[in-house]
């Protein structure tokens, strides 16, 4: 009988020395990231997952945010053994793993069962070569904002979460009334709001150097700028009017934005700012054959450094930042997630100031996310030159079909094509 307790009492040491091990290590986990001492998700972050992991502490390196790239570029070189980098843009990514810098996890992933369907396809743009060098953990992807007061006063329906780009359109052109300067729709003067909803169908990207693809989006937008069912591009340009002050007066029907602008907007209507007061979510509208729920937007994501003396102790934390568990607490800061889930749009939906009804928390779950502007050596200037043709075509200064013509010869030019 001694014996037999002898030998449980070990048993219940060998366990709790399992347990505590870890603790009594004081393993200190250095994450790079930008603005730290100023980013409420990343303070949240660091305080939920040593909560729950005792014994390891996060220490944040902060990097400015205008220099970000070019100073964590130097750190490498330099051989720097910060564990983690946070990722802000997937050129400065794929420039590290070039350079040898960023750790493959495939073997973790393997090993650990880790369930990658959550990022619902947008960490495909973190693996060059099939290669997952990083994963992401929050994503602002485009979403449909509208007043529901405006629509509640045409007798209108409200958008819908699988609403097509002619239905979209033929909304704005019916709750519009230009007489009392009711607009059925706005659009702000960057490319991506009027014309990047070309690359929700998978195939199509801003890097290829064809272009044709645009003219449908442009079409509607000019269409409906005609009909006086949103605010011409030339009068918002010249005013400096911001997407968020124009919604926020009330005379806006429907926006298509960014879904950074949930925190804006619950602020402001809380403190009185903005005149709008019923407001909803739908998901952004898609062309035929497109899947409904299918959107772009941008990453932010984590990468191992390679060396890093800490390896499976960073894998650790961001398979837990980029999955459920860590979604969560993004989410619970405002902040949108990269992974979709149910109970993440729980916790999304849940925030103080969001709408209660059920369209707008299920526009919360995306089917498909793709990139805005995918990694590539030509990115930066590729955007330039949209860019400065968008504003020709905007203006009228051109047609659609020249504005095109003029992106094609200019960036298959820069291609070498």
């Amino acid at each position: 009988m001694k014996k037999a307790i002898a030998m449980l009492l070990a048993a219940i040491m060998i366990l709790a020395m399992t347990s505590f091990a870890f603790a009594d290590e004081n393993k200190v986990l250095t994450i790079v990231a930008w603005d730290a001492n100023t980013t409420g998700y990343l303070t949240a972050q660091k305080e939920a997952y040593e909560a729950s992991h005792p014994g390891v502490t996060i220490e944040y390196i902060d990097v400015s945010s205008q220099d970000y790239d070019t100073k964590v570029a130097a750190m490498l070189a330099g051989g720097d053994t910060s564990d983690i980098y946070m990722v802000k843009d997937i050129p400065a990514l794929l420039n590290w793993y070039e350079a040898g810098y960023s750790t493959n996890m495939n073997d973790y992933i393997a090993s650990a069962g880790y369930d990658l369907s959550g990022f619902v396809g947008m960490e495909t743009n973190y693996a060059p070569n099939g290669e997952q060098i990083a994963l992401p953990f929050r994503s602002d992807f485009e979403i449909l904002f509208y007043n529901k007061d405006l629509f509640d006063a045409a007798g209108l329906a409200y958008p819908t979460n699988t609403m097509s780009w002619e239905e979209y359109k033929e909304l704005a052109l019916k709750i519009a009334d230009p007489a009392n300067e009711i607009y059925g729709t706005h659009y702000h003067t960057w490319l991506s709001t009027c014309v990047n909803y070309t690359v929700a169908d998978g195939v199509n990207t801003l890097i290829d150097g064809e272009y044709s693809d645009l003219a449908y989006f442009y079409q509607i937008v000019q269409d409906l700028e005609d009909a006086g069912a949103c605010m011409p591009y030339t009068e918002i340009s010249a005013a400096g009017l911001h997407y968020s002050g124009a919604f926020g007066n009330g005379n806006i029907a429907m926006m298509p934005m960014g879904y950074w602008y949930v925190a804006t907007l619950i602020n402001n209507i809380d403190n009185g700012t903005y005149n709008v007061k019923n407001w909803g979510l739908a998901s952004m509208p898609t062309k035929e054959g497109v899947a409904a729920g299918s959107t772009f937007g941008n990453l932010t994501g984590a990468m191992i450094n390679k060396a890093s003396a800490n390896k499976d102790l960073a894998w650790d934390y961001i398979s837990w930042l980029c999955g459920e568990e860590g979604s969560k607490v993004t989410a619970s800061t405002g902040n949108r997630p990269a992974w979709v889930s149910e109970g993440v749009a729980d916790v999304m939906s849940s925030v103080p100031g969001f709408p209660s009804d059920e369209g707008s928390k299920a526009a919360l779950l995306p089917t498909y996310v793709a990139i805005e502007i995918p990694g590539s050596e030509y990115s930066s200037q590729i955007s330039s030159i949209l860019g400065e043709e968008h504003s020709a075509i905007m203006t009228r200064e051109i047609t659609i079909e020249e504005g095109i013509e003029n992106m094609n010869e200019r960036v298959q030019e820069l291609l070498g094509k």
